[in-house]
């Protein structure tokens, strides 16, 4: 569970500063780039962009590319072993969650158009560090925490691909689909240490393999002449047969067969057409982020895409523990949601909303108690994974008086409404769709992108893994505020996906006013929201377990939580600010707290939490749809919580194995380019002080960059 977006709800290595630098480039042609090649002349502006003709480019993917080998047949002295495969860590949670894994290449193709539907031929050859350790399996060994009797390597250098593209174009965008045929060249490297000497035995195999690709992604016209695209292919490049892979010291020769070869990869890419297009008209009326009228006021169809590369450099880490933040690496996430609509009939509407999400926070989202990187799921996953994120039905009842003009955009049919009435929500939704909003900052996908400062910390509230819970949300609005509540299903213990369904027993309740107010002084709008949450969930007490683990009774005080869950109460509030300041310029501020004694459920180890910031409109440099930001978080956890991770706990997010207390803070800043309407790119840095309120460890420095499109 990640994020309430806004549609409702260790510096880089080498190879991973590739996929950020590809990013950055981007952002100055797009805002800069002079045409690269003449425009073929139209009489009359087009509906969308002929993308016909050649076109080269480069691509770069940093930390949201993965290969998967699966061996099988493996004997070690003429003894069997288990099939093994690499990303497994055979009980070594510590294995890959610092790996950062980069692809980057040049592709070239050509493209041939009729009205909207295109077809074309792309190829691609593109370098590769993907590194997916596993122990090699213990012949005869049963069960879990086989300590393996070395470590397996495999590292892919080269992928190559020749595709055919099918696609359809509309306004300055291009999604499509892909197929065709892709190889790859890897090496399987092999370190078995003598336990008796220390000496460490290596061994290699050069494998080459040929096989089939799949894909899919999207592009968005940014020049007369360049394009900015993200693109999704998955590779399956078979087997092949049996081979010898050196020897374990006093048990003999390991030999074994590749069974398959696997890879998932997400591709950022900048793209040069040579012959140039002309490019649609922009509804000059149309706010960012909001694509547009709709087709109609009965049906509403809107998408978003989102990729996120971010790194952090290496820091100060004298240990490291289970759910430690590792430097030294580079990851990525991506989303792409599709909302749909429909009025039933005057004041009822349904929705839903699929949505694809692919790769990992950094660490596998762990080591920062306000994470860094808003899009970044526990539930992330190497492969685009489908979920459906959002079901609801609204009711609207109508008190009279003022009516409002509602637009078509993103969860929102077209629609006149009165100001005053009711809304009865009811299915599955987030959330951060209705509570805790903010203008300025609710959204990681344009706007700030820290847990602590995108949200209110402390404020726990009931989600599964993605963030979504089901429930019943009734709100009551008038012009000058709203007062709204809901009801919903809570995960079955801490972090978990699946919601309880024994909702009279164990249940999450959150109340919201919003106060709405013009200042004098400043004659610019504000709204103030005072939140109060209270959940019952089967959670551990902190004192308990400590108590338990030091007198003896268990020996992890992790199994102590475990074994001591119940249906337990966390209660909380939140106050929420948010002022403009000039038509330009606007702050806000959040302070949020829980009462501490118990496990959190959903969202992160946070007890005390206060952030704030400003959000200022490129006006005065004249790009008014640009947006820069500033804030800061300071986040704290009780007496209790700390007693928990000093003695080994680990947490929702966090959990070092030991701890040198001290709040843990954080400076988020970012500079968001609206290259057109639609299509934003942004560039991201943070500095967190103590992460996961560990003294011992950092300061940590996080670069990011953010490619974000509406549809």
């Amino acid at each position: 569970m990640t994020r309430a977006d806004r549609y409702g709800r260790g510096g880089p290595d080498r190879a991973g500063t590739a996929g950020l630098a590809l990013l950055t480039l981007t952002a100055a042609s797009g805002v800069h780039a002079a045409d690269l090649g003449a425009p073929r002349p139209l009489a009359t502006a087009p509906a969308f962009v002929d993308w016909s003709g050649p076109y080269l480019g480069i691509e770069g993917s940093a930390g949201n590319s993965y290969g998967a080998y699966t061996f099988r047949d493996t004997t070690v002295g003429g003894r069997p072993a288990r099939p093994f495969k690499t990303g497994d860590a055979t009980g070594r949670s510590d294995l890959g969650r610092d790996a950062t894994t980069a692809v980057g290449g040049l592709f070239g193709g050509y493209n041939w158009q009729t009205g909207p539907w295109l077809y074309g031929i792309e190829a691609d050859v593109a370098g590769a560090n993907l590194k997916r350790p596993v122990l090699l399996p213990t012949p005869g060994f049963v069960g879990d925490g086989d300590p393996g009797l070395g470590l397996i390597r495999a590292k892919t250098d080269v992928y190559g691909t020749l595709r055919g593209r099918f696609g359809y174009a509309f306004e300055r965008s291009l999604v499509y689909a892909s197929f065709g045929l892709a190889g790859a060249n890897a090496r399987i490297l092999a370190s078995y240490p003598d336990p008796g000497t220390g000496r460490v035995t290596t061994a290699r195999r050069d494998l080459s393999s040929l096989g089939f690709t799949l894909g899919a992604g999207v592009q968005f016209a940014v020049t007369e002449s360049l394009a900015l695209g993200i693109d999704y292919r998955y590779l399956d490049l078979g087997g092949s047969g049996r081979f010898d892979l050196g020897a374990v010291p006093g048990l003999g020769p390991v030999a074994t067969r590749q069974d398959s070869f696997t890879s998932h990869q997400m591709m950022a890419r900048l793209s040069w057409h040579p012959n140039g297009f002309v490019l649609p008209p922009e509804v000059e009326d149309a706010a960012p982020h909001d694509p547009g009228d709709g087709s109609g006021d009965r049906f509403s169809l809107h998408g978003q895409t989102t990729f996120i590369a971010q790194g952090v450099p290496g820091f100060r880490a004298p240990y490291t523990g289970p759910a430690s933040l590792i430097g030294h690496q580079v990851q990525s996430t991506t989303t792409a949601t599709a909302f749909l609509g429909l009025k039933l009939f005057e004041g009822t509407e349904l929705y839903y909303n699929p949505e694809f999400s692919q790769g990992f926070g950094l660490s596998r989202t762990l080591g920062v108690a306000g994470f860094v990187n808003g899009e970044a799921q526990k539930a992330g996953a190497p492969f685009p994974k489908l979920r459906s994120n959002r079901y609801f039905v609204r009711q609207t009842f109508g008190l009279g008086g003022e009516t409002e003009d509602v637009p078509d955009g993103p969860n929102q049919v077209a629609t006149r409404r009165d100001i005053e009435r009711i809304t009865v929500v009811a299915g599955k939704f987030a959330l951060g769709d209705y509570f805790d909003g903010n203008v300025y900052a609710h959204d990681p996908r344009v706007d700030f992108m820290n847990w602590g400062i995108w949200a209110s910390g402390a404020y726990d509230f009931p989600a599964n893994l993605p963030g979504f819970t089901q429930g019943v949300m009734v709100e009551y609005n008038r012009a000058a505020f709203a007062i709204r509540a809901a009801y919903t299903q809570v995960p079955k213990e801490p972090s978990s996906d699946v919601l309880d369904p024994r909702v009279f027993r164990r249940a999450g309740t959150t109340i919201e006013f919003e106060e709405r107010h013009v200042l004098p002084v400043l004659d610019q709008p504000g709204k103030l929201r005072l939140g109060f949450f209270t959940n019952v969930g089967n959670s551990a007490d902190f004192r308990e377990v400590v108590s338990l683990t030091q007198a003896g009774l268990f020996g992890d005080i992790n199994d102590a939580a475990a074994a001591t869950r119940a249906a337990r109460r966390k209660t909380g509030f939140y106050l929420n600010l948010e002022q403009a300041v000039t038509a330009d310029l606007g702050v806000f501020a959040r302070f949020s707290a829980n009462d501490g004694r118990t496990e959190s459920l959903s969202f992160t180890d946070i007890d005390r939490s206060v952030s704030g910031g400003v959000s200022l409109k490129g006006t005065a440099w004249g790009r008014p749809g640009d947006t820069v930001g500033l804030g800061t978080s300071m986040n704290a956890i009780s007496p209790s919580h700390r007693a928990f991770f000093a003695n080994g706990g680990v947490g929702l997010l966090i959990g070092d194995g030991r701890l040198n207390y001290a709040p843990e803070r954080a400076v988020e800043a970012y500079y968001a380019f609206a290259l057109n309407r639609t299509l934003t790119l942004s560039v991201n840095y943070q500095h967190v002080e103590n992460p996961a309120y560990n003294r011992d460890r950092g300061p940590a420095d996080f670069f990011g960059t953010r490619i974000h499109a509406d549809f």
